[in-house]
């Protein structure tokens, strides 16, 4: 599956031919460059390495310094490997906007925002135990009875409880790509993508 790595820029909106409003992320996506080609014989199986959004040299090991010097190319912060792809490539090729068209449908994978430690309602939307009659104080958000009693004796695994929320990878699938500004590098998708403003995504097509 061909794609390319951006970044998300934030959210905007705008009115189509139909003067239906239609709500959109706003992606910078590219230009992208091949820092490995992958293939059966040497590696057990084909892939393009892309890589992007530049860094600084002295934020970058020796190792990896390397590595970007063999595909021309300056040292970048971000590096997704992609299985397969639509066209030939070579080391040191430079991936833009050009493989998408306006309608296209797309898969975005991005990490979704942390959220901390939440309770069940937010992080599973429970109800709350109830009312407030017969007694009950500050039961609202509590998440209820847990488990059975001397048998199992234990709370099972998998139990939807309170915990960790969000910082998960996300593919969001089926978006349509509704505008490309090829000569700004960005892409306009209908609709959310996980993640905040500034994190990095990976677009499928």
């Amino acid at each position: 599956m061909s794609g390319i790595i951006g970044k998300k820029i934030g959210m905007t909106s705008f009115f189509d031919a139909n003067g239906k409003y239609v709500p959109c992320t706003v992606i910078e996506a590219g230009p992208c460059v091949v820092t490995q080609v992958k293939t059966n014989e040497k590696d057990g199986y084909t892939a393009l390495q892309l890589a992007y959004d530049d860094k600084k040299e002295k934020h970058t090991s020796s190792a990896m310094k390397g590595h970007f010097e063999l595909a021309k190319t300056t040292p970048k912060r971000k590096i997704v490997e992609f299985r397969s792809f639509e066209e030939a490539k070579n080391l040191g090729d430079v991936i833009t906007l050009d493989m998408f068209a306006e309608g296209d449908f797309v898969d975005v994978v991005g990490t979704s925002k942390g959220k901390g430690f939440q309770g069940v309602v937010k992080r599973h939307g429970f109800g709350g135990v109830g009312g407030t009659t017969h007694g009950q104080h500050d039961r609202s958000r509590a998440p209820g009875s847990l488990g059975a009693s001397s048998d199992p004796s234990r709370v099972f695994k998998g139990m939807r409880m309170a915990g960790r929320m969000g910082g998960d990878r996300k593919k969001i699938q089926n978006l349509v790509v509704v505008k490309i500004m090829a000569e700004k590098n960005v892409l306009l998708i209908k609709g959310s993508i996980p993640g905040a403003k500034g994190s990095y995504v990976i677009i499928e097509k």
